[in-house]
């Protein structure tokens, strides 16, 4: 691989410069080793990790996943290995990646998610927080945070003040008006946003007559939910002066494209990596074909061409 390709895809967000802009999205990619055994790993732009809680999760009982039209419904509940257990014995390995680290935090209450990012603070090979306000999932924290604008902005108030790393708010779009949140988060002194976290939806199976979920709802993901997310991201890159990072239903790169031309800074890929463990390999060497052929020196210039 020439210099001149890696520049193409080289992005830097919040003082932190990432090899490229793709990365896989929370609650998709484990802890990262998970993939290991498929491909390199550390060609990755960032891993961002399982939603980490101060204490560990057991999750909902199953069933906590059932297939939908163009994606997918779950309800997992947070299930994780909790901050101490993380610390001890997953970051060890992702440490050794040559990639950038980014662990998703949750909480049931401000005061939680202040905590884990205190247990987080100081340790080697965490490049950056992610604050999941959004998971509709749990019956307290996330969504119950991430609709409310001054709820939003105290949590990442609090947890940007706690913090020794940059601090990124992931939204929900189970709200009446993204922007208002999104400016509420900014306000709150987050470094970047990442949107959207999935839909409510339900499946009800008609020959048990009850919900395919035990959590009876859950969250939807998916190439459904992709105009969704781009018209979403596309209206906060527009109310906002932090940087944007776009995520649902990205499956190649076509679709990336649409993220970036909207405006925003990197990607995600979540259900993606179900279907197609390579997607996000694939994504790369698609975002760098177009670059070539629209003859672009980086793919931040993306957007300038946008007409929307």
């Amino acid at each position: 691989m020439s210099r001149g390709e890696d520049q193409t895809l080289r992005v830097k967000l919040f003082s932190k410069v990432f090899k490229n802009p793709v990365w896989v999205a929370s609650g998709t990619f484990g802890y990262g080793e998970e993939y290991a055994e498929i491909y390199d790993v550390s060609k990755l732009g960032a891993i961002v990790t399982k939603s980490i809680t101060l204490e560990p999760r057991m999750g909902h009982p199953p069933p906590r996943v059932v297939e939908t039209p163009s994606g997918m419904l779950n309800a997992i509940g947070l299930q994780n290995v909790g901050v101490d257990n993380f610390i001890k014995e997953k970051l060890p390995y992702l440490r050794k990646l040559k990639t950038r680290v980014i662990v998703n935090i949750a909480g049931s209450s401000i005061n939680e998610y202040v905590k884990v990012t205190e247990r987080l603070n100081g340790k080697r090979g965490i490049d950056a927080l992610e604050v999941n306000i959004s998971c509709p999932n749990v019956k307290a924290g996330g969504v119950e945070i991430g609709a409310d604008s001054k709820q939003a902005l105290k949590t990442i108030a609090m947890v940007k003040k706690a913090s020794s790393f940059p601090v990124i708010a992931k939204l929900s779009p189970n709200v009446t008006d993204i922007t208002v949140i999104a400016r509420a988060v900014e306000d709150g002194g987050a470094d970047a946003i990442s949107l959207i976290n999935t839909i409510v939806g339900m499946v009800i199976d008609v020959d048990k007559k009850k919900p395919a979920l035990s959590n009876l709802t859950g969250g939807l993901s998916g190439p459904a939910i992709r105009p969704v997310a781009v018209a979403m991201v596309y209206k906060v890159v527009r109310s906002v002066d932090i940087p944007v990072i776009g995520i649902g239903g990205i499956m190649n790169a076509d679709d990336a494209l649409q993220f970036f031309l909207a405006g925003a800074k990197a990607i995600q890929v979540g259900t993606g990596n179900f279907i197609n463990p390579r997607a996000p390999l694939e994504i790369i060497a698609g975002l760098k074909r177009y670059c070539k052929r629209n003859k672009l020196s980086n793919i931040s210039k993306i957007a300038a061409n946008f007409e929307g």
